[in-house]
């Protein structure tokens, strides 16, 4: 039975009978959760295991944002609640220690994800902010330098790989230039290629053998004055695949994002033909799921051979941890990070 080429979102906790047919129909390639899908670990197991139920297939992917910080749809009571990134890369014990800090982030979240069966977390960010950028980057990031992001998450996405999660590298190519927040405008960005290359460009060129990127929906008019990234093939294809060289599946960042415009199948197909191997849809809205769908094909081609093999990197056995002990270690890490 074919897999369509689309990741989609629920409306709460549970699924309901249109969802369940909608999905059982569509068999997207994987689902995405919210903090309106979360009631506590039971709920969400159950959930899990529906969603998979709907397309037959038990490592169907399961998504969710879990960076730490303002990104993080589980946490207390039931999870613990992680720093952003701007923490992480600020303890004290100079890089080694920063390493360990966001590895072992990482390995906490993907314990916590692995219990749940959720198998993708949509982080590292690799965006490098700039100065006078917009903030919805701001202490999500890394650091203030390619070098310094391209170390740190890389760490974060080795910690949720030994723990049996995928990394999702985003916002490729870039939203550290942007000034406006993409889930409502569209950025513009009027960096120059060489500048882009020098900043943005360069922590996804470094971590190009991960095997999960998402789009970023912004204008860079140095590679294409008309559209963003996400619908751009000279982006996708000319500057992610040939020069970055990042041979992974390509998602779309979320299609209802305000920073595109167009119908929803529209917006799908524009995404597909530019080169991304799926597109994620995440409001959970009937109507545009539907919309959506008519602009999905199968899962085929390369496209359907990435997919196959970014799921074959998750490891069959996760990396011992000692829980207590980890977040121990985690916790005195932190002692040492400004407040």
């Amino acid at each position: 039975m074919r897999t369509s080429a689309a990741i989609y979102g629920c409306l709460g906790p549970r699924l309901g009978a249109d969802e369940i047919a909608f999905f059982r129909d569509v068999r997207p390639w994987g689902f995405i959760l919210f903090a309106r899908n979360i009631e506590g670990p039971d709920q969400v197991r159950g959930l899990v295991a529906a969603l998979r139920e709907t397309v037959g297939r038990d490592d169907a992917p399961v998504l969710i944002d879990q960076e730490g910080g303002r990104v993080q749809r589980f946490g207390p009571p039931h999870w613990r609640r992680y720093p952003p990134a701007r923490v992480l890369a600020s303890v004290a014990g100079g890089p080694a220690a920063r390493r360990e800090a966001v590895r072992l982030g990482a390995r906490l979240i993907a314990d916590d994800l692995h219990a749940l069966g959720v198998n993708v977390d949509c982080a590292p960010v690799l965006d490098v902010p700039q100065p006078g950028a917009h903030d919805i980057i701001g202490d999500r990031a890394y650091g203030e330098t390619p070098e310094e992001v391209a170390v740190l998450g890389r760490a974060m996405a080795e910690g949720l790989l030994a723990g049996g999660v995928l990394p999702v590298i985003k916002h490729i190519p870039g939203h550290g230039w942007a000034a406006s927040d993409s889930h409502f405008d569209l950025p513009v960005v009027d960096a120059s290629a060489e500048a882009l290359r020098q900043t943005d460009f360069a922590p996804f060129q470094a971590l190009s053998d991960m095997p999960l990127a998402m789009t970023a929906h912004v204008l860079y008019r140095a590679f294409d004055r008309r559209r963003p990234a996400t619908t751009s093939r000279r982006v996708i294809r000319g500057l992610l695949r040939e020069e970055l060289g990042f041979s992974g599946l390509i998602m779309s960042d979320d299609l209802s994002m305000k920073a595109l415009d167009g119908e929803m199948a529209r917006r799908a197909r524009q995404s597909l033909s530019a080169g991304c191997d799926v597109v994620l849809h995440c409001n959970g809205d009937m109507a545009e799921m539907k919309a959506v769908a008519a602009g999905v094909g199968a899962l085929s081609g390369t496209a359907a051979r990435r997919a196959e093999a970014a799921l074959a990197r998750i490891p069959r056995r996760t990396e011992p941890l000692d829980r207590r002990e980890a977040e121990a270690r985690f916790d005195a890490l932190l002692a040492g990070a400004p407040a």
